[in-house]
């Protein structure tokens, strides 16, 4: 089963260098009908930046979300996201999974692998981001993260024994051009375009994941 990326045809979302992340969601909303929420954004303190949770242990800085209900506050609407982000237009992207996509996430070194594999299969990938955690996010139909793990046991690998994570209800994507601190920003290693309109089911992909998360351990 496959289905479309809403507003793919018309969309043009991969022509974002120099837009600000205002326009970026507003435009993610309009044209892919993706939910957004603002996160964590970065401020500056003392010559130097912080994640504005100011936890000083944050993992994630700025790019995490800003608040616990965060989940009811995404939304699909052009306009309130504008809104939104008028309000904090430094904070953070994120993309609320278990709706619109659940995503599977991988270590780089593994994703570009798996990419390259899936090329030799034949498989077209949804977008994928490239965050400067070094992690990949790979977009597959709702309801993916719940078969994974039955997958993965499938193919002869136990969940836990590969760094594979699942992304489903209750999770986000950090979404491209999100920066993370002085780590850079995220990125789309497979860009959401019209080529890739069809959102892959999740067990197309995790034969190729899988065997790469298990080439990179």
């Amino acid at each position: 089963m496959k289905e479309t990326i809403p507003g793919t045809e018309a969309g043009q979302i991969p022509q974002q260098r120099g837009e600000s992340l205002l326009e970026t969601a507003v435009r993610y909303a309009e044209e892919r009908h993706w939910d957004v929420v603002p996160g964590t954004w970065l401020e500056a303190v003392d010559g130097g930046r912080r994640c504005s949770c100011a936890e000083p242990a944050c993992d994630a800085p700025g790019a995490h979300p800003a608040r616990p209900d965060w989940a009811t506050q995404a939304t699909g609407s052009a306009t309130v996201a504008r809104r939104m982000w008028q309000r904090q237009p430094t904070a953070s992207i994120l993309l609320p999974t278990g709706r619109t996509f659940d995503a599977i996430s991988v270590p780089e070194t593994a994703g570009f692998l798996a990419l390259a594999r899936m090329e030799r299969m034949g498989l077209t990938p949804g977008p994928v981001t490239s965050a400067p955690d070094r992690r990949m996010s790979f977009f597959v139909l709702p309801g993916g993260a719940a078969k994974v793990p039955d997958l993965v046991r499938k193919l002869g690998w136990t969940p836990g024994s590969l760094d594979l994570v699942v992304l489903g209800e209750g999770g986000f994507v950090a979404a491209p051009p999100t920066r993370f601190l002085s780590r850079g920003a995220v990125q789309w290693a497979c860009r959401p375009t019209p080529a890739n309109r069809w959102l892959p089911d999740a067990e197309e992909l995790v034969s190729a994941l899988a065997y790469a998360c298990g080439r990179d351990r």
